[in-house]
Formats: C-alpha cells, sequence, structure tokens
C-alpha cells in the first residue's frame, strides 16, 4: 500500500468545495455538537461560503445518528491529498437471491477461475458468446443510465450504490464488484481526485464536484464494464479546469476506439490516449489500464493507456476488451488510502475516466455499451484557455 510521505500527518485540509487550503483547529460548531468529525475549514470566509452545502450534512446526519453514533472519518491520521474524505459508517453488505447467477468469487471474494489464467492467452469469443456478451452490455448500459440520472447536488454515493443494486437484481443479474477480492460495494464511485474504486459511503456530492461512476454486471455467466465521468451541478459545469480534464478523457476513449479493428497492435491505443491527453495538458495516470473481459471479470490483454508502451498482441474478430483511460489535470502519480482501494491523485488534482467494453468485428469494433439518445451526461463544450499543467 502506498502512501504520501511529503506531507506531515498532522497537516487538514480544508473541507470547503474546491478549496484544498490546510486547515488549522476551526472546525464547524455545529458538526462538534453532532459528533460529526474532521470538519475543519482554513477560514471564516471559507466556511461561509461553504455553508449552504456543508448544513446538508446536519440534515443527514440528523435523520441517522439515532442509530449510530455518528459520521466520522475512518482514517483521521492519514494524510489526504486532496478535499474528499471518506464519511463511514459503510452500509451493510447487500444481499444478491440466490437465484440470480453469481461469479465464483460471490461467497469466497477470490477469483478463482481468474487468478487460473494463462496470462497470454486471449479468448475468442464465437457467436453465441458474442450474444450473450451484447446481452449483459446492454443491461449494464441501463443500469448506468439509471444511476446517473439520479446525481445531483445532496445525495449520497451510498445512494447511488443501492440504486445498482437495486437495479442489477431487477435485471437478473449479479454486481460484479460485489466482493471481488473483497470490494464491498456493487459499483465504484470515484468523485474529484479519486482515480479509480472509490467506495461508496455517507458522503454527499457537493455542487461542483465532477465523479465518476464505474457500473459491472454478471449475468448468466458473462461479465459487462463501463464507467463515465459526470459533473454534479451546474458550478461543476463552469468550472474550466473540470470540464478540461472530463472532455479530455471522454475524447482519448472516442480517439482510441477509432483505431479497434483485426490487426491493431494493443499498444497503438495507448500513443494516440496520451498524445492527445498532451495537447489539452492532461497527464495520463498509468497505474490502471483497459482489459479482456468475458466469463472472467479481468482476463486478458492488459491494455495500457500510455504511449511507448510494450503491450503485445493485436486486435482479433471475437476479441472483447475494454479501453478506459483515466487523465489527471496535474501530476500522474496515484497513492492508497488505507482502505486499499481508493485510489487518488498524489497532488489532489482532479481526475477523470470514461470506459467502454468493445467487440473486435471482421470490419472494425462494435461499442457494446454505448450510450443512447436517453442517457444521462454526455459531451460539453470545451473551455477556450488550457491552464498550463503544473510541475
Amino acid at each position: 500500500m502506498a502512501d504520501n510521505p511529503s506531507e506531515p500527518a498532522s497537516k487538514r485540509k480544508c473541507l470547503g468545495a474546491d478549496c484544498g487550503n490546510d486547515t488549522g483547529d476551526l472546525q464547524c460548531p455545529k458538526c462538534m455538537k453532532m459528533g460529526i468529525k474532521d470538519s475543519y475549514f482554513c477560514s471564516q470566509d471559507c466556511f461561509k461560503r461553504n455553508w449552504n452545502q456543508h448544513k446538508i450534512l446536519h440534515k443527514t446526519a440528523q435523520g441517522k445518528t439515532q442509530n449510530v453514533t455518528g459520521f466520522y472519518n475512518p482514517f483521521p491520521t492519514y494524510s489526504f491529498t486532496g478535499t474528499v474524505r471518506p464519511v463511514y459508517p459503510l452500509s451493510a453488505k447487500r444481499t444478491v437471491p440466490k437465484s440470480i447467477t453469481q461469479p465464483d468469487y460471490a461467497e469466497t471474494g477470490i477469483p478463482k477461475s481468474e487468478r487460473r489464467l494463462n496470462g497470454t492467452k486471449v479468448d475468442i469469443l464465437d457467436a453465441k458468446g458474442q450474444e450473450a456478451m451484447r446481452k449483459v452490455c446492454r443491461l449494464a448500459r441501463q443500469v448506468l443510465d439509471i444511476v446517473a440520472a439520479e446525481l445531483k447536488p445532496g445525495i449520497t454515493t451510498d445512494y447511488l450504490d443501492e440504486l445498482c443494486h437495486k437495479a442489477c437484481i431487477e435485471r437478473n443479474s449479479y454486481p460484479s464488484p460485489l466482493n471481488y477480492n473483497h470490494f464491498p460495494k456493487s459499483m465504484c464511485t470515484s468523485p474529484n481526485e479519486v482515480v479509480c474504486h472509490g467506495i461508496p459511503d455517507q458522503r454527499i456530492l457537493l455542487d461542483g464536484d465532477i465523479i465518476n461512476l464505474d457500473i459491472s454486471l454478471y449475468h448468466e455467466g458473462y461479465h459487462a464494464d463501463l464507467n463515465e465521468t459526470y459533473y454534479v451541478g451546474d458550478r461543476a459545469k463552469a468550472d474550466p479546469d473540470s470540464v478540461r480534464v472530463v472532455e479530455t478523457a471522454r475524447e482519448c476513449l472516442d480517439e482510441a476506439i477509432k483505431l479497434v479493428k483485426p490487426g491493431t497492435p494493443i499498444r497503438e491505443f495507448g500513443n494516440v490516449i496520451e498524445k492527445h491527453a498532451k495537447a489539452r495538458n492532461c497527464s495520463v495516470v498509468a497505474t490502471w489500464g483497459g482489459h479482456g473481459i468475458n466469463t472472467n471479470f479481468h482476463p486478458p490483454p492488459w491494455i495500457p493507456h500510455y504511449g511507448k508502451n510494450k503491450a503485445v498482441g493485436v486486435c482479433k474478430p471475437g476479441m472483447t476488451f475494454t479501453i478506459e483511460p483515466i487523465l489527471a489535470l496535474g501530476k500522474s502519480r496515484d497513492v492508497y488510502w488505507p482502505d486499499e482501494w481508493t485510489n487518488v491523485t498524489v497532488d489532489g488534482k482532479r481526475t477523470a475516466q470514461f470506459e467502454h467494453t468493445l467487440l473486435v468485428t471482421e470490419t472494425g469494433v462494435e461499442v457494446l455499451t454505448a450510450a443512447n439518445e436517453n442517457s444521462p451526461g454526455g459531451p460539453i463544450p470545451m473551455p477556450t484557455a488550457h491552464p498550463t499543467m503544473p510541475s
């Protein structure tokens, strides 16, 4: 597990939206009375500016503190790189009816069949397998759209997880992340500086946040995987840097998909992604990549998103895999929170990701998780100015 050794553990970051300043001992008095910990602000002015959003936390807590000791930060001594904080307790593990086909890790948390795979053998699906992938990917798109339609300031990421879980069950599907290597929730919610694998909790979404919603389904023996980054409220859409990283990540995925056809080397995707990212003064988070997907969640091939990579293999008809570039406004390095899942940018700068599951056809590519005309989200105009990325 990685950490950020450059910053002393005593430093705390202001809770003000998009502030990120270090704080002293100024805490919200209402939070202190209610037992809500770690509500620090850098100044009275910042506290006043954020009051309308912050007081939502009080209202939510008042409805739930009767049965629990209150919300809290489980890692009070950890040196967070940005403004996002975990808000515990986590809700209880959600259950899946036994009647629904479940992956081999559903009970044990260990994906045994995936761990037995040959690291270089790439599956080529027959017509039946391809049709199964089309079906599960259609369902996954439906679930993502249902969850994304509920995005607004004032709701929690745990509420989004509840929506996702319910929508999966209604489609006779298992939410693939649930207990995969012991991940505790049914989807990943990654706001602002969270690179990926954010755990849904009691954190309230603020006007001005951006958030990645990562949805994966397992239906009748096959997995689907997709994600998108969305703007929460009008403040996010008005922030040039947020728009720049979100729209560039969206464009990077689109540019890479244009290359998918029989014979294209897998290493080429990273070249076009990094070139476009750099043109927009964004960096590529190289730790994470795309992957094969079919009856297993993460089989070969591994698909890097950075340039000059050494990935082996070429696209062949019948292959199904994901491309899912993650871009950052600042440095490309990432670190983990102590939960060993939540991955964040080392400098606390914002990050965005988009993902599709793809099928290589005889003539090109089929985007199995493509949005439809009624899907929430979608591109917004890119700001005309592109601030220089800090060194």
